[in-house]
């Protein structure tokens, strides 16, 4: 058992309000996290991709009335969007009644449309987690390779081969492409739609160039824009928006888009062992993916990410502005050279960076030119998490 980083977040939420909602990709670990979390409660869990379950909450009222002093655990609650205005006449009836935090635990397995449900019916009586899969912190920097290669879902990372590893997550990807997806309502060519994620994965790291997709695909761009946001909402591809606020500067506007597990680029790609990826064109830009997931998994709740890249070619790979303020520019490269670009340092300049870092691939700290500091991913990691 592998002990996660999120787990004491979540408790010290459910502390504090009455009710927390948990979002991940589907089979990140929320169900064994809220089970951890349970064993030390007095708890129910409901699964609402279970009918006998979906059916104790037909009336939710007459069941959660029976509940009260205990922790409510619901499943894949965005399968049942109604149930929301119910649980808010719940949370304030136990507010007046001295139930104030710790009354229910919502896991999601998809981002907008749960957080827009919650939003408009809980708001000021819920706090958001969000699920990764493994990060480095959790798994050791001995097993850092491994991590990279076979990504961070547990069945993945913790299979018993590199063989099993992968067939778990081509396993992984035509469950969500033939019945995942389609349980949402939408109605998505399966093939389709793979090719879309696999066009993703061979551009890991790249601009968004919908019209080259759209072209490849044979449909329009508003249907690529449309396949984009739905995998996007499902935690499984991140969207990392340009830098915008130095108007002195001409920037580029479209953003850049990683698969947000680097097992899942693989499997895209049919990468199933070290010496594939590292003879593979995208290894550079998987790499990078890796590195800006936990990164941004590492940095403090509230920290907006971006990346930097002006028409003259002055570029930052990752831009971390911290809730105080603090701009954070980190480049990332598969080298043992502590050395970055000149366009790096010009454009730390125009933000005004107050840390400069190169994540690299050697294993030890080293300062660099210009106020930079090279480093490894772990240590970058460590940084971030003391803000």
């Amino acid at each position: 058992m592998i002990d996660r980083i999120d787990q004491q977040k979540v408790e010290n939420a459910l502390s504090e309000q009455a009710s927390v909602v948990l979002l991940g990709p589907r089979q990140v670990g929320k169900t064994t996290l809220a089970q951890n979390i349970s064993e030390a409660r007095d708890a129910v869990y409901l699964d609402m991709e279970r009918l006998a379950d979906r059916r104790v909450l037909e009336e939710p009222d007459l069941y959660l009335d029976e509940q009260v002093g205990r922790l409510v655990v619901i499943d894949e609650v965005q399968l049942v969007p109604n149930l929301f205005s119910a649980l808010r006449g719940q949370i304030d009836r136990r507010r007046r009644a001295g139930h104030r935090t710790g009354q229910f635990l919502l896991l999601g397995s998809a981002s907008n449309t749960l957080l827009s449900q919650s939003a408009q019916s809980l708001a000021g009586r819920v706090a958001y987690s969000e699920l990764t899969p493994f990060t480095l912190p959790e798994v050791g920097q001995g097993a850092l390779q491994e991590l990279w290669l076979r990504g961070g879902f547990p069945d993945s990372f913790l299979a018993n081969t590199d063989r099993a590893s992968l067939t778990w997550r081509e396993d992984f990807i035509r469950t969500y492409l033939e019945r995942d997806i389609p349980a949402f309502g939408l109605r998505i060519p399966a093939e389709t739609l793979r090719r879309f994620w696999t066009m993703l994965a061979h551009e890991q790291g790249g601009m968004l160039n919908a019209a080259r997709i759209a072209a490849g695909l044979g449909v329009s761009g508003q249907t690529v824009a449309r396949y984009l946001d739905l995998l996007v909402d499902l935690m499984l591809v991140r969207r990392l928006p340009p830098w915008h606020a130095n108007a002195g500067k001409r920037l580029v506007k479209s953003p850049k888009v990683y698969i947000r597990d680097a097992g899942l680029t693989h499997a895209l790609l049919g990468l199933g062992t070290s010496e594939a990826l590292l003879g593979h064109p995208v290894v550079g830009g998987s790499w990078e993916g890796f590195c800006v997931e936990n990164l941004i998994a590492a940095a403090p709740r509230g920290t907006e990410a971006s990346f930097y890249r002006s028409s003259a070619g002055a570029e930052i790979d990752l831009v971390l502005t911290l809730p105080g303020g603090d701009i954070w520019a980190i480049e990332i490269k598969r080298t043992t050279s502590a050395k970055v670009s000149r366009g790096f340092h010009i454009a730390s300049d125009d933000l005004g960076a107050e840390q400069r870092i190169l994540v690299y691939a050697a294993d030890r700290e080293v300062p660099g030119q210009g106020g930079l500091r090279a480093m490894p991913l772990a240590n970058a990691m460590q940084r971030l998490a003391k803000g």
